[in-house]
């Protein structure tokens, strides 16, 4: 199922797990309805340590949020409280991406553990859904600089900390 935040006060919806809707084969998945929604709408694709932290960010932000990940057990880092949307399914699933409402997402944040599918998913997000804002993690610093010369807005965490840590070793050694 999916769980929406609009017109449900969330103090009064009972403590209980998350609920999350599923793409696997066996169910029919239900879209989101367009006319669902307060504002701007997101899509954060994967929900681990990054991911949720970006998806609480932006609904604090007042935008509408919908996060997809493969594994519901993932949702439970949003909180109880979370007013968004979880899509459970894979990333790569056309039909899980309609389900998070891409088809009218003005941002795509792509930070699942795998680069291949990061990739992949931002050029669905862009190429077929015309999203403007896509924004990928890429771990790997080659991929990531390739992919930020054709275009593909790209952040590195991996040359980030090569960065930081290396200056600051040079620092601190040139000032012996």
């Amino acid at each position: 199922m999916i769980r929406g935040s609009l017109g449900i006060n969330a103090t009064l919806i009972p403590r209980r797990p998350l609920r999350t809707f599923s793409t696997r084969p066996r169910y029919a998945p239900r879209m989101l309805d367009v006319s669902q929604g307060i504002g701007k709408h997101a899509v954060v694709v994967g929900c681990g340590r990054v991911g949720s932290a970006v998806a609480l960010r932006l609904r604090d932000g007042g935008w509408d949020v919908a996060v997809i990940d493969e594994r519901a057990e993932a949702f439970h880092r949003l909180g109880e409280g979370f007013a968004g949307i979880t899509v459970e399914g894979h990333a790569l699933d056309i039909q899980t991406l309609l389900a998070a409402g891409i088809e009218r997402a003005e941002a795509v944040v792509v930070a699942t553990n795998g680069d291949n599918t990061n990739v992949v998913c931002a050029q669905i997000a862009q190429k077929r859904f015309g999203v403007s804002c896509v924004v990928v993690r890429i771990l790997d610093p080659a991929r990531a600089a390739l992919y930020a010369e054709l275009g593909m807005r790209t952040v590195c965490p991996t040359s980030g900390a090569i960065d930081v840590l290396s200056e600051t070793v040079l620092s601190h050694t040139a000032a012996i």
